[in-house]
C-alpha cells in the first residue's frame, strides 16, 4: 500500500516531461525484490537491510558500492540483469499511466531510467505501456543517478533546457538527479510505504492528475477533480 499524501501540482508549463521508469510508471517491486533479494541472500548480506539501498540506481553501480570480497561487479550484474528479464510477473502499469502517456505529444517526453535497454523493453512490454521514442538507459550513461548525466542526456534529446523539462521521479536517487540536473520534479508516492522527505510536487499516481496542452504545444498539469 502507498504512503498517501495529499497531491501538490506544479503551476508552470513545460516543454517536456522526462519519466523515470520503475515505480513511476510502472510497479515491477515484486520482480525486482525477489531477483536482488535471492542475490543478496547468496552474497550473504542481511536482505532486509538491502533491498531498499537498491531502488532507482544501475545494478552494477550498487554492487560496485558494496565492495565486496571477490566479488566481480560486470559478471554480478549481469546475471541480475538475466534473472530480471526472465522474471516480468507481477510488473503492471500504474493506475492510468499508460492514459496519461498517450495524450502527450510525440517528441515532448522520454523515459531516462537506471535499467539496461534490455530490460526496460521487457518491462514496459510487460505492462502494456508504449516504447517512447527517447529512452536513456544504463548503456547510455557512464555514472547512473544520483549523478544527473541521464537527465542532461534527455532534456538534449527534447531539445528542451533542463529548467524547462519536468522530472517524474518515486525513489531519491532520482529526485536527486532531477534536482542537479536543475529539473523540476514530480514525486509519484504509489510504491512507497514510507514517506519520502520532499519539497517538490508529488502525486500518488495518474489518476490524481490532468494534462492541458496549449497552443504553443507547452504542457502544464492540473489537479483532477
Amino acid at each position: 500500500m502507498s504512503f498517501a499524501l495529499l497531491p501538490i501540482i506544479p503551476t508552470k508549463s513545460y516543454a517536456g516531461f522526462l519519466f523515470d521508469m520503475d515505480g513511476t510508471i510502472l510497479n515491477s517491486l515484486a520482480s525486482a525484490e525477489r531477483v536482488w533479494g535471492r542475490w543478496a541472500a547468496e552474497m550473504g548480506l542481511d536482505v532486509e537491510k538491502f533491498l531498499p539501498t537498491m531502488h532507482g540506481k544501475r545494478g552494477i553501480d550498487t554492487i560496485t558500492a558494496l565492495n565486496l570480497p571477490g566479488v566481480d561487479p560486470v559478471v554480478e550484474a549481469e546475471k541480475i540483469l538475466r534473472g530480471e528479464i526472465e522474471d516480468v510477473e507481477g510488473v503492471v502499469a500504474l493506475p492510468c499511466a499508460a492514459e496519461f502517456l498517450a495524450q502527450l505529444p510525440e517528441g515532448q517526453w522520454g523515459i531516462v531510467t537506471s535499467s539496461p535497454i534490455e530490460l526496460a523493453k521487457v518491462r514496459l512490454a510487460a505492462a502494456g505501456l508504449p516504447q517512447p521514442t527517447m529512452l536513456v538507459t544504463a548503456e547510455d550513461v557512464t555514472i547512473g543517478k544520483p549523478d544527473p548525466q541521464g537527465y542532461l542526456l534527455g532534456a538534449k534529446r527534447l531539445n528542451a533546457a533542463p529548467s524547462d523539462v519536468l522530472v517524474f521521479e518515486d525513489v531519491l536517487a532520482g529526485v536527486r538527479a532531477g534536482e542537479a540536473a536543475g529539473a523540476d520534479v514530480m514525486v509519484i508516492t504509489a510504491t512507497h510505504t514510507h514517506p519520502l522527505e520532499t519539497q517538490h510536487s508529488r502525486i500518488v499516481d495518474y489518476r490524481q492528475v490532468l494534462l492541458n496542452i496549449g497552443s504553443d504545444g507547452r504542457m502544464t498539469l492540473r489537479a483532477a477533480a
